[in-house]
């Protein structure tokens, strides 16, 4: 009998792919723009469904995207489900103030929808990429 080698999805990734086609929800086209944005940026990234939300890994995960109440989309940059005492700082060259600093380690990029991800989509990959480097 011939075994069939089916596609290899990564773990988590079609809990993702559950969610985005169940979600309602105005900014989706957006959610849609960041993860390929993700995605794209380095080729071990891979997704899964953590916090609710689409979060995005490599060896841990170090990013999360989710839909906010207040009507945003953000993109939530850290290292792990706590901030660490002794993590070392982030240092993430950001020209176009994109990011929001919650701790040395942790902070957020908001988008209000599609056009404003796509007019900083460089700095999101830009962002995504300087991050992985520093994991």
């Amino acid at each position: 009998m011939a075994s069939r080698k089916a596609k290899a999805t990564p773990p988590g990734a079609d809990e993702v792919d559950a969610y985005m086609r169940k979600l309602d929800h105005p900014l989706k086209p957006a959610l849609e723009a960041v993860r390929r944005i993700i995605l794209g940026a380095d080729p071990r990234v891979r997704e899964g469904f953590k916090w609710n939300a689409p979060s995005f890994r490599i060896d841990e995960y170090f990013a999360t995207a989710g839909l906010r109440p207040q009507g945003f989309l953000q993109v939530v940059f850290h290292r792990g489900a706590k901030a660490k005492d002794n993590s070392a700082e982030a240092r993430i060259d950001d020209p176009g103030g994109l990011l929001e600093w919650h701790a040395k380690d942790r902070c957020s990029a908001k988008f209000r929808d599609l056009k404003e991800v796509q007019a900083k989509a460089d700095a999101l990959r830009d962002v995504v990429i300087q991050w992985i480097r520093q994991m």
